[in-house]
């Protein structure tokens, strides 16, 4: 079942590698992540406390 696994993941990462090289996909990819990186710099989240602050 080891050899089937393996060669499993790497049609899965061969698939998902050809579908991001698509310009349509690039486009939604790079959406994608310029959405989650104004969420995370949105300043919505309060300030986090380093250790031994509780």
């Amino acid at each position: 079942m080891g050899l089937f696994s393996g060669l499993a993941k790497a049609g899965i990462a061969k698939k998902v590698i050809d579908e991001g090289r698509k310009p349509e996909n690039q486009r939604r990819i790079k959406s994608a992540i310029s959405s989650m990186r104004s969420k995370k710099s949105g300043g919505t989240q309060p300030p986090r406390r380093g250790r031994g602050h509780v």
